[in-house]
Parts: C-alpha cells; structure tokens; sequence
C-alpha cells in the first residue's frame, strides 16, 4: 500500500491535470495584449467541453473599448450581426451549417477591428450553444468558474507613429495588424503553461511513487 507522502502527491498530480485542462478549455479571445488606437486581429477561440457539438456562439462587442468592423468567412458557419441605433456592431453570432464542434475539437473566429484611444481593457463576453440547446455564459470575473475573456491595452507609446487616418501604428511586439489597410497580423498561439505544469507534476509523481515502491521493497 502507497505510503501517505505519495498519495498527497499523487492527489496534486490529480487536480493540477485537471486544473490545466480546465484553464485550457475557456473561450477566450486572442490576443492577450493590444495597445491603444491600433487596429488589430482578434481570434475567438471555442473549445467544445461536453460530448455534444458545440453549434453557436455569440460574443458581446464592447464598443467603448474597440471598434470591430470586418471578419473572416469560416467554412461550415455563418454569422449574423447586431447593431446599434448609429450603426456601430454590438455582437456577432457564428451559427454552425453543418455539424459544429465536436466534443474532440475547438475552432477558431477572426475579427478585426480599432482598439479605443483611452482603453484601459476590453472584457469579451462570450455565449456558447450547444446541440441540446444548453448555452453556457462565459460571462464572469476574473478566477471565476465561467469567465469571461479580457484583453489588456496597453498606453499609447510616447511619440508613436501614426498613419493617414491618425490611428496608432503597431508596435514591433504587438500583433496588431498593419495601418490603414486593415491587414491582420496573426494571433499568438495559447500559452503552453498549463501543459508545461502537468508535464512536470507527472514526473514528481511518478518518481515518488517509484521511491515509495523501492522503500516498501527494502522494509520486506
């Protein structure tokens, strides 16, 4: 039988697999960071938690933090937009036409729009659909079960070049999209930590329980 010291470790190796696969598994909306007055590409990232296809979802427009104003056609989905009364888009909705996001894949929706001059964050929220009808509302603060995503804006820089139209060129490590022409620079790949973290726990545990096993051997 598994000494105590090994069964706590084996419990953290437990919780911090499933705590990396559940920090994975939000929508979140890339990337991470932007700067002020920049256009920028944002991808909407949707995993799909249960065994039953996810087949919409919907993400709420800030439009006092960033200014969206195209997107990328997705092969299997349409989109619908909401605006309001001057015309600016408040949401878009991606409607599945085919058989969605099984429960073994996630997918991908760009967008691309302005970062406000005095934005100081832009909170995405976000609703997935899935076939049963079940939505889940990724909505909620930061550390909470269903949180929304959050984009940082960082200060306009001092001195930073500006294009015809006035807006914030972007920086050399932003992956904002160029100037006027509202060509989008790919969004960064997902923070490989969790992983990382899981990796390494595995490796604690599985070299406990092998000293466990060996001193359990030598007490015979």
């Amino acid at each position: 039988m598994l000494k105590k010291p090994s069964m706590i470790v084996m419990i953290c190796l437990l919780f911090t697999m499933l705590g990396g696969g559940i920090a994975s598994a939000h929508v979140t909306v890339l990337p991470s960071e932007t700067v002020q007055g920049t256009y920028e590409k944002f991808a909407v990232r949707v995993p799909t938690e249960k065994d039953i296809p996810t087949v919409k979802v919907e993400v709420k427009i800030p439009i006092d933090s960033v200014s969206i104003s195209r997107f990328e056609p997705k092969p299997g989905w349409k989109y619908d937009l909401t605006k309001d009364a001057s015309g600016k888009i408040t949401s878009v909705t991606w409607t599945a036409t085919g058989d969605g996001l099984s429960a073994t894949e996630f997918g991908e929706f760009y967008m691309q729009g302005k970062v406000a001059d005095n934005a100081s964050s832009i909170t995405w929220k976000a609703y997935q659909t899935y076939k049963d009808g079940s939505i889940v509302e990724w909505v909620g603060a930061n550390g909470s079960d269903k949180p929304a995503s959050v984009t940082k804006v960082s200060v306009k820089p001092d001195g930073a070049a500006t294009d015809s139209h006035g807006n914030t060129a972007a920086s050399a490590g932003s992956t904002a999209g160029g100037g006027h022409d509202g060509q989008p620079a790919a969004a960064p790949a997902a923070s490989q930590t969790p992983l990382y973290l899981s990796i390494i726990a595995l490796i604690l545990g599985i070299i406990a329980l092998i000293v466990s096993v060996s001193k359990k051997k030598a007490s015979r």
